[in-house]
């Protein structure tokens, strides 16, 4: 029996479709990528210091809000908790000076309403150096 010899072929890859998925990931890649811009903003934190406060310090508005809803501005409790109460006690008390700091002190307990109201009585009156305290958690919790 004569078997006819095959020729042997050049194996070889064709890397014609390689290159065309290559590609093809390359411009999906570049299509679906985002790039975001980050914003930065630079802020002037404020310095602490352990030192006692001297009695000669500028005076301010201080405002405590306890848990009824209940004002004590500069340790004089206010005969209600009503907008206008409020904000004839500030004006007396800043003498239509609003460049005082106005201080507001809410407990954790205080409805978000009141002390909303006090921000907007500091507004109304054109404070602008508002500030609220707050407490610094304990490390065990």
């Amino acid at each position: 029996m004569k078997f006819k010899r095959q020729r042997s072929q050049e194996v070889g890859v064709d890397l014609t479709p390689l290159i065309d998925v290559v590609f093809l990931l390359l411009i999906f890649f570049m299509v679906s990528t985002t790039f975001t811009r980050e914003s930065h903003l630079e802020v002037e934190l404020p310095q602490a210091s352990a030192e006692a406060r001297a009695e000669t310090e500028v005076r301010e508005i201080d405002v405590v809000i306890n848990a009824e809803g209940q004002y004590i501005l500069n340790d004089r409790t206010l005969v209600n908790n009503r907008r206008e109460t409020l904000e004839r006690a500030v004006r007396e008390l800043s003498e239509g000076d609003s460049s005082l700091p106005y201080v507001i002190t809410a407990d954790a307990r205080t409805p978000h309403e009141f002390v909303v109201r006090a921000m907007d009585v500091a507004g109304r009156l054109g404070f602008a150096k508002l500030s609220i305290t707050t407490e610094r958690e304990a490390d065990g919790q």
